[in-house]
C-alpha cells in the first residue's frame, strides 16, 4: 500500500494541476471588479472612489477565513500523538486541491456568464471556495488518520461538487438564508465524513490504538488550532453577509454565542470528571459549538440573549456528545469518528438550522420592519411574495437536503474510497506519520522505546 501510495500520490497532482490550467483557461476570468476595466466600470455605474470596490469590504474577511482553513482546522488535527504530520500537512493538500475545484464547480452554478460562458471571479470567489473546502476538512476530520492522501483527494474532489449542488439547491432554488453555513458547510460536511467513515469502518482498528491518543505538545498544538477558529469565527460567519447591519448583526451574534458555548463548556466538562479537572478534547472542540450553531442565523435579529442562549445549548449537547455519543457511535453503530466532528459539526449544524427556520418564521415588520425584512430575506423578484412563515419551511427544508447531501453523497463516495487500489494504511499502522512523511529518526526511536516500556 505505501509503495502504491508512493506512485499514485505525485502522478494525481501533476495530473490534477495540469487539468486545472486548462480549465481556468477555458473559464476563469476576473470580474468587473477586479479586471483593468474598473475604471470604466466606475464611471458607468457613478463609482466615486476605488474604495468602493468589493475587495475592500471583503478581503479582511477572506484572510480570517483563510487563516481558519490552513491555521485553525490544520492545527486543530495535531492532537494525534503520531500524526501531527499527517494532520496540518494533509490539511494543507486538499485545501490548496479543492479551492481551485470549487471555483470552478460555484463558478459553474453561481457565476457563469451567458453572454461569453466565461466564470467571472472576485475576492467573494475566494471566500466562497474557502467556505466549499471547509466542508471537506470537517469530512477529513471523521477519517484522520485511517486513509491515504490519496483517498482524501479523491473525498475532496466529489465533496466539492456534492457541495456545489446542494449549496445551489438550498441557497438559489429553495432560498434558505445561511450566511454561516450552519447547513450547508456543517451538516452537509459532518454527515458526508461520517457516513465515508462508516463505510470504511476497519474492526481491527484497536491494532493501532496505542497511537489513537495524545501526548502534552500535541494537544498544545490542537489548542492553537481552537483559538484561531474561536478567534476568527465571527469573521466567517460575517464574510458573505450583506453589506451594513446584516454583516455587523452577524458578527456580535457570532461572538456571544462562541463566549457562551466557552463557560458551558468548561462547566460541563469539570462536573463529568469525578476529579473535576477539565478534558483537554472537550476544551478544543465544544468551545467552538456555538460558531457552528449561530451559521445559519448570524444575520438575523435573534436579540443578543438569544445569541447566548445558542452558545449556551450547543456547549451542552457537543460536550455531552464526546461524553457519550462518541463511544456509542464507535462500538455500536460502527462509526469510528476520529475527530468527534458529529460532536462540533453535526447537532451544533443541525441546531443551527433549527434556530434559523424558528427565527425566520418568528420574524415580523415590528421587530424588522419592512425594508428590513425585505432586505434580510431577500424577498425580490421571485420570491417578492413570499411570507415569513413559508421562508420558516423553507429553512428546514434546506437542512433536510444538507443532511440527505452528506448521508447519499457519503455512502457512495465511501464505496469508491472502499476499492483496494488508493495505497491507504494497514490497520496497524494507522495514525502514524511515517506511513507517509519522512520522520526523524530520532523521533522513531523514541517512539519505539516509549511504546517497549
Amino acid at each position: 500500500h505505501r509503495v502504491i501510495s508512493r506512485h499514485l500520490l505525485p502522478a494525481v497532482c501533476f495530473v490534477w494541476q495540469i487539468a486545472m490550467i486548462i480549465l481556468f483557461g477555458v473559464f476563469i476570468r476576473y470580474d468587473e471588479e477586479s479586471d483593468t476595466h474598473w475604471i470604466e466600470h466606475r464611471r458607468k455605474k457613478n463609482i466615486s472612489t476605488n474604495l468602493e470596490n468589493d475587495f475592500y469590504y471583503r478581503y479582511p474577511s477572506f484572510q480570517d477565513v483563510h487563516v481558519m482553513i490552513f491555521v485553525g482546522f490544520g492545527f486543530l488535527m495535531t492532537f494525534l500523538k503520531r500524526y501531527s504530520f499527517g494532520g496540518v500537512g494533509f490539511n494543507f493538500l486538499i485545501a490548496a486541491f479543492g479551492i481551485q475545484w470549487a471555483l470552478l464547480m460555484q463558478g459553474w452554478f453561481h457565476h457563469l456568464d451567458e453572454n461569453d460562458w466565461k466564470i467571472k471571479i472576485g475576492v467573494e470567489n475566494l471566500i466562497n471556495a474557502d467556505f466549499c473546502v471547509a466542508s471537506c476538512l470537517i469530512a477529513y476530520g471523521a477519517c484522520l488518520g485511517k486513509v491515504s492522501p490519496v483517498q482524501l483527494m479523491v473525498l475532496t474532489l466529489f465533496g466539492v461538487t456534492l457541495f456545489a449542488v446542494e449549496e445551489y439547491i438550498i441557497l438559489e432554488l429553495l432560498h434558505a438564508k445561511d450566511a454561516g453555513g450552519s447547513m450547508v458547510i456543517h451538516t452537509f460536511g459532518a454527515y458526508y465524513g461520517l457516513t465515508i467513515s462508516w463505510v470504511l469502518y476497519r474492526p481491527l482498528l484497536s491494532q493501532s490504538r496505542h497511537l489513537q491518543g495524545s501526548v502534552y505538545h500535541s494537544d498544545v498544538f490542537a489548542m492553537i488550532g481552537t483559538l484561531f477558529l474561536w478567534m476568527y469565527w465571527p469573521s466567517f460567519n460575517s464574510a458573505i453577509a450583506d453589506h451594513g447591519d446584516g454583516q455587523h448583526r452577524a458578527v456580535i451574534n457570532t461572538y456571544l454565542a462562541l463566549a457562551s458555548s466557552v463557560l458551558t463548556t468548561f462547566a460541563i466538562s469539570s462536573i463529568s470528571q469525578n476529579n473535576g479537572k477539565l478534558d483537554m478534547v472537550h476544551i478544543q472542540n465544544a468551545t467552538l459549538a456555538g460558531g457552528v450553531a449561530m451559521g445559519t442565523a448570524s444575520e438575523f435579529m435573534i436579540t443578543p440573549y438569544g445569541s447566548l442562549i445558542v452558545g449556551f445549548c450547543s456547549g451542552i449537547v457537543s460536550t455531552f456528545g464526546y461524553l457519550f455519543l462518541t463511544p456509542f457511535m464507535e462500538k455500536t453503530l460502527k462509526i469510528q469518528d476520529t475527530c468527534g466532528i458529529h460532536n462540533l459539526h453535526a447537532m451544533p449544524g443541525v441546531i443551527g438550522g433549527i434556530v434559523g427556520a424558528i427565527t425566520a418564521a418568528s420574524a415580523s415588520e415590528s421587530v424588522y420592519g419592512q425594508e428590513g425584512l425585505i432586505n434580510t430575506f431577500d424577498f425580490k423578484d421571485a420570491v417578492a411574495n413570499r411570507t415569513v412563515n413559508i421562508q420558516g419551511g423553507y429553512q428546514a427544508a434546506g437542512l433536510f437536503v444538507a443532511i440527505a447531501f452528506g448521508l447519499v453523497g457519503g455512502a457512495l463516495v465511501g464505496g469508491i474510497l472502499k476499492l483496494p487500489i488508493w495505497g491507504d494504511p494497514a490497520d496497524a499502522n494507522c495514525f502514524d506519520d511515517d506511513v507517509y512523511w519522512e520522520v526523524v529518526v530520532t523521533e522513531k526511536v523514541c517512539s519505539t522505546l516509549k511504546f517497549h516500556v
